[in-house]
């Protein structure tokens, strides 16, 4: 089967939509599905001018990929771009609705296509990792021999969903979440489009509306395309004869079932609502930082910017007063990535609360402020030669390292030797509060001193 046969035959959806396009029978989202990598938004690093992965396409000498990213952002599209395009015979399998049996009669089937004719098989498999392992396991020897041309979509990282011999064999491109201005732009394509999309309807969308529609998709071009529809048909429903059509903010809420709420990403309640959240963390409100945390999940902000502000505010207002804030923060931005929306809410709850309800200290905030300060405006020393390198050649022979004492071979791990030239510091740096662990730290760190006074070294005053 040749390309634009398989095209044809592939994702039946398709050859509905394109009957019955002019109605509108389809959904908007199927209709508007790009035919060509010319009309494929977004992925520019994976499918843009010039990538690995165009040229394979255009050449048609795609090997075995995985295509992994959420939903929305063009995984199972181009599919359908490659369907249209190779030469060999494009195959469409979902992971949801088949079994072992449709895996053994299509692997057989590319076997004998490729003994009689010498076709290539291209085989499309959406969300792959619904596969148990035995089944991604039946096309191993298929994939391996070149029989069959994987093409894997899926939502769930590879490296945990998929056989690692099979994931060895493919290239993994990672699709990201589309951007704002993108997800703007396929709105913009589809109501004006009069052969496959909105453009007949003649439909003016207000800015407050495309905005809510971009801000719900949160990334996904389908569920913007969805939205949309829906907030168009309420349009066409409610404008008598003659009328401009006009989608305005309250059709897209009611469709959706989702209140805009007034937050601009880049303007000042964007702002607003991060300090009010920052500031509750800082303040020791769990509640009042989870209102603020879904405040901005609803209104659409991006999961990796709250994720960002989590991890600097671990470390800023909770510092060493509990040390373990900021490895669950760090752990709730990696599941931003890892799960994404609507999911990844709950990890960033858990940290908001932790953060929230964690003993407060900005010592270590103000300790690297002060010695930035000073490394800024004082006179920069150079390193005292007992802290100088010395594993290289000759370092000996200038003197470096020559009265560095060893901490390991010392009593409890500690060497009373000073670690700065004099006259370096204007203050001390880092100082501990009564603060959760810090409190511990601050009773080390006066024993320490007691030592280093005990040793002659003193305390060194600031200037």
């Amino acid at each position: 089967m040749r390309g634009d046969e398989a095209a044809e035959s592939l994702f039946p959806e398709d050859r509905e939509a394109a009957r019955e396009a002019e109605g509108g029978a389809m959904p908007l989202a199927a209709r508007m599905r790009p035919r060509t990598l010319d009309e494929f938004v977004g992925q520019e690093e994976i499918v843009g001018p010039g990538t690995y992965l165009r040229r394979a396409i255009e050449s048609d000498e795609l090997s075995s990929v995985i295509l992994y990213g959420p939903a929305g952002t063009g995984k199972s599209t181009l599919a359908h771009v490659i369907a249209g395009r190779t030469q060999s015979s494009f195959e469409s399998y979902s992971a949801v609705t088949s079994g072992v049996a449709d895996i053994r009669r299509v692997t057989r089937q590319a076997r004998e296509r490729m003994r009689v004719r010498g076709q290539r098989t291209t085989l499309f498999v959406d969300e792959i990792h619904r596969f148990n392992k035995a089944q991604q396991d039946a096309f191993l020897p298929f994939v391996e021999d070149g029989t069959i041309t994987l093409v894997g979509s899926t939502t769930e990282n590879p490296y945990f969903e998929i056989n690692a011999p099979l994931v060895s064999r493919s290239r993994i491109f990672v699709f990201q979440p589309l951007k704002g201005e993108q997800v703007g732009a396929i709105v913009d394509r589809a109501l004006a489009d009069e052969e496959r999309g909105l453009g007949k309807l003649k439909l003016e969308l207000k800015p407050e509306a495309r905005e809510h529609i971009v801000n719900l998709a949160n990334g996904d071009a389908r569920a913007a395309l969805n939205a949309l529809e829906a907030a168009a048909q309420h349009a066409v429903q409610e404008t008598k004869d003659g009328e401009p059509r006009v989608v305005t903010l309250e059709m897209v809420e009611d469709a959706a079932q989702r209140r805009a709420l007034k937050y601009d990403k880049a303007g000042d309640t964007h702002y607003d609502v991060i300090s009010a959240y920052i500031k509750s963390l800082r303040g020791g409100d769990p509640d009042a930082a989870l209102y603020w945390l879904a405040r901005m999940i609803s209104a659409g902000e991006d999961p990796r910017f709250i994720a960002r502000r989590l991890v600097i505010q671990s470390a800023e207002d909770v510092g060493n007063a509990d040390p373990m804030a900021l490895t669950v923060a760090t752990a709730a931005a990696h599941a931003v990535e890892y799960v994404g929306l609507p999911e990844a809410q709950i990890p960033l709850a858990q940290a908001t609360i932790y953060v929230a309800t964690a003993p407060k200290s900005n010592a270590s905030y103000l300790g690297i402020a002060r010695a930035m300060e000073d490394v800024q405006n004082r006179v920069v020393p150079t390193v005292p030669k007992h802290l100088r390198d010395s594993n290289y050649p000759g370092a000996k022979s200038f003197g470096h390292g020559d009265g560095y004492v060893y901490p390991h071979d010392q009593p409890g791990h500690f060497a009373p030797q000073e670690y700065l030239p004099k006259g370096t510091k204007s203050r001390r740096y880092y100082e501990p509060t009564e603060q959760g662990y810090e409190k511990r730290i601050k009773a080390r760190m006066e024993e320490w001193e007691r030592r280093r006074e005990e040793a002659g070294e003193g305390k060194e005053s600031a200037d």
